[in-house]
């Protein structure tokens, strides 16, 4: 039981041994903080700053964005007093990995929700040319499939009915001048909404033939049979089915990505395994108040009316190839409510947190919009642990900053050893 014991702790040992590695590697330049800052009074205050942000500099003393006191750095300083060092045999042990800040082309397809509709440079409409009675509805239903040039409804005009006879009575005439009043019959039926196609399918009683302009689907009938009309009502709307519109959601992360004529595939749950190939026609000017997203309409070929309207969705973007941006890894990010920081590597072994502002994501990469250059390193592994030190290290100035403040220059305060028991401390 013995020898079990001892060897479950071996593990903890060796993380303990690691550990103080580390920390007695980067507190060696805390002991020597207070004689640096003392000597350093003297001299000429170039601006003050907050440790944990060393980019933001101000002209007078105070508290920073973070809301925690500022200290000032100094003409001939060596570094940021937030960076730390480590000991080249601790970063072996600890498995820091790091990367340079290169540049890439960040392209990754964009996923949305989306829904067919109808589209509605397909649709048409089927009006009452001349005042009238609906004397007999053909089609009767919604949503029935008819091809170009069905019958949809008898119209029966007064307008019509003279007109109509007289060119009737007209076309048996042989002789010239006959002929001539019956084209003037014919354009006096032309200037009353009908066309010689229409003459062909009039009924005894006068009534005229209302013909499908094109092949589709009759979405709306707003008459019934004995209905009297008015010129120009609307009595039927037909949408075709060759082509569908697809309106999909679009993030705001991704608006910028997207453009009009950005290749798109489509899928639906009810073809599992069928891609649709489209071209983002237009992104809509309105964004959704609750979602805050932007609908692009895409126009899907449907030859085959495999798509109907109403019908959910997939929608993957395939964005254009754009220019290529300097990016990290998605693991070297450090990020907090109102910022985002990288731990850097210095050429002299020295890491320092830098704060940076970042861009889209894409494959794994951030764009790097401000705080780094390219070529710079980045710690992708271990930075959390470094971060806290460099935190540590700042508060640590923070307080010797204080101390140096308000002690005398002769005085001097011995740095409390790192190993102290807490029993040990208390008096």
């Amino acid at each position: 039981m013995k020898r079990v014991f001892l060897w479950s702790l071996a593990p903890l040992s060796v993380a303990a041994l690691i550990g103080s590695g580390y920390l007695l590697g980067t507190r060696q330049r805390h002991a020597d903080a207070p004689s640096t800052q003392m000597g350093a009074t003297d001299q000429r205050v170039l601006y003050w700053y907050d440790p944990m942000i060393p980019a933001e500099h101000h002209d007078q003393p105070g508290l920073s964005s973070m809301g925690m006191t500022m200290i000032p750095k100094y003409a001939g300083a060596e570094g940021e007093s937030s960076s730390v060092r480590i000991d080249p045999g601790t970063i072996q042990n600890l498995g820091l990995r790091t990367t340079r800040v290169t540049r890439r082309v960040l392209t990754e397809a964009i996923r949305a929700p989306g829904t067919v509709s109808w589209d509605l440079n397909e649709a048409g409409v089927v009006s009452a040319r001349a005042d009238g009675v609906i004397t007999r509805l053909i089609v009767r239903a919604p949503y029935t499939s008819v091809p170009a040039g069905a019958a949809l409804a008898e119209l029966t005009a007064p307008a019509w009915s003279s007109a109509v006879a007289e060119y009737t009575a007209l076309g048996q005439a042989r002789s010239a001048d006959a002929q001539a009043l019956h084209g003037a019959a014919l354009e006096r039926l032309r200037v009353l909404g009908l066309e010689p196609g229409d003459l062909r399918s009039v009924g005894r009683n006068g009534a005229v033939t209302l013909h499908a302009p094109q092949k589709g689907v009759v979405t709306t009938i707003e008459v019934r049979e004995g209905q009297r009309v008015s010129a120009g009502q609307t009595l039927m709307t037909i949408n075709g089915l060759d082509k569908v519109w697809v309106e999909a959601s679009l993030p705001q992360a991704a608006m910028a990505a997207v453009q009009a004529g950005s290749p798109v595939s489509i899928s639906v749950d009810a073809r599992p395994g069928q891609i649709f190939q489209g071209k983002v026609e237009t992104l809509l000017p309105d964004i959704d108040s609750t979602t805050r997203a932007q609908r692009a309409r895409i126009v899907v070929s449907n030859t085959e009316g495999t798509l109907s309207p109403g019908m959910f969705a997939h929608v993957m973007f395939n964005p254009s190839q754009g220019e290529a941006v300097p990016v990290i890894p998605d693991e070297a990010l450090i990020t907090t409510g109102n910022q985002a920081r990288v731990i850097v590597q210095e050429d002299d072994g020295h890491f320092r947190p830098v704060v940076i502002h970042t861009g889209r994501s894409a494959g794994g990469y951030t764009q790097v919009t401000e705080g780094l250059s390219e070529g710079e390193r980045v710690v992708t592994s271990g930075q959390f642990l470094i971060d806290s030190e460099a935190s540590l290290s700042g508060a640590l100035d923070r307080l010797n900053h204080t101390q140096s403040s308000s002690t005398p220059a002769s005085s001097t305060t011995a740095p409390m050893p790192m190993n102290d028991k807490p029993s040990e401390r208390m008096p």
